[in-house]
């Protein structure tokens, strides 16, 4: 058994996962897990570590699983390959993977950081360019801006804020 690559259609790694682990096929899809917006608030979410890339171990021989159902899978759009050859993964690189991913689960990837500078794009603030602080729970986050020659803290919704370009 060898590890190999498959190219999934535009974000839908997880539904590619799903329908070849319901046919019985051994895969793997690294994921961080990664701040965003929705809805006009910061969730955690899992993205995948490669986008329209995830992993499949497959057999060779007589015994091993078809491969031909593979390409017919909902989510998936073909197992990369170089020629006529599928694109054969190190087992190490697999392994490595998993640790790293198993590290990065204990800290999200941060939508703003730290001192990032932002812009607000809501009343009263509009159009002020600020330093992100930190969240201050689900619904908020704490953005210092200059205001009459002092740094004031504000509390504004992580939907008004924009990265400073």
């Amino acid at each position: 058994m060898y590890w190999y690559l498959v190219h999934t259609k535009p974000m839908q790694e997880k539904r590619a996962l799903d329908n070849l682990q319901r046919q019985g096929y051994p895969c793997y899809l690294p994921t961080l897990p990664t701040e965003s917006l929705r809805q006009g608030l910061l969730k955690v979410t899992d993205k995948p570590l490669f986008p329209r890339y995830l992993f499949i171990r497959l057999g060779q021989g007589n015994s091993a699983m078809s491969w031909t159902p593979i390409r017919s899978t909902k989510g998936v759009s073909r197992l990369v390959s170089f020629g006529i050859e599928p694109a054969r993964v190190d087992d190490g690189l697999i392994e490595l993977l998993r640790t790293q991913e198993a590290a990065a689960q204990t800290e999200p990837g941060r939508l703003f950081k730290h001192g990032e500078s932002v812009r607000l794009t809501e009343a009263p603030f509009v159009g002020i360019e600020g330093a992100y602080q930190m969240a201050d729970g689900e619904r908020r986050v704490i953005v210092l801006i200059e205001i009459l020659s002092k740094s004031v803290a504000v509390r504004v919704s992580p939907a008004s804020l924009r990265k400073a370009t």
